[in-house]
């Protein structure tokens, strides 16, 4: 299949500029997969989880080990230590104890198969913006800024072969611009931002990388 593509530092208005690319119909015409594509959202989210939750059983919490009163004559219920879990302020019955695993096992190929179904689906709905190259010349932000509203994007992934430390310090501030390299790609981030803009190099990877 052939995807339309616009020449760096340009508007994407400018339609006489846009070239044409061939890509592979395996890669970006595959079949939406909604199942898929949520398990590998939920193996990707659960991964980021920490898992360092952690609570105090009834020897950690700070208190007295004396009894707090005796065991009979009182009227009251027999009661060894103001730590028990009966007790306001006391341990918890059965404590976390922070070392959680929540990481959900996924095959590589069913997460590419993912990848190829969210990228297909993207151009599918017109979200996909190719460019031959995107850059700032310096890591202001008032430069990106002004980069994407030419091109009329706000809520935005912007997706490069290799790492530009320029651009990545100039969009460090924008909670709605999100730059990524071809290794870093997830599939989170795919789906979330409005639209995704592409380099011809980094799709070109993504096209080896999955067929």
């Amino acid at each position: 299949m052939e995807l339309r593509s616009l020449p760096a530092d340009l508007p994407e208005q400018a339609e006489d500029a846009v070239n044409l690319i061939t890509v592979s119909d395996k890669v970006f015409a595959a079949q939406l997969n909604i199942p898929l594509i949520h398990q590998a959202v939920t193996a990707y989210l659960a991964g980021a989880r920490a898992g360092t939750r952690a609570q105090k059983n009834r020897s950690k919490v700070k208190g007295s080990g004396s009894k707090p009163w005796r065991q009979k004559g009182t009227g009251r219920a027999r009661a060894g230590t103001i730590t028990s879990p009966l007790w306001r302020g006391g341990g918890v019955t059965f404590a976390a104890k922070g070392k959680k695993d929540y990481s959900q096992k996924l095959n590589k190929k069913m997460y590419q198969s993912a990848l190829r179904s969210i990228m297909s689906e993207l151009i599918r709905q017109k979200r996909l913006i190719i460019i031959e190259h995107f850059s700032v010349q310096q890591p202001k932000t008032r430069d990106l800024i002004a980069k994407l509203k030419a091109m009329n994007l706000s809520n935005v992934l912007i997706v490069i072969a290799e790492m530009d430390d320029n651009l990545l310090l100039a969009a460090r501030n924008m909670h709605q611009v999100q730059v990524k390299n071809v290794t870093s790609l997830d599939v989170v981030s795919l789906i979330k931002n409005e639209k995704v803009l592409i380099t011809i190099q980094a799709l070109k990877k993504i096209e080896e990388k999955l067929l």
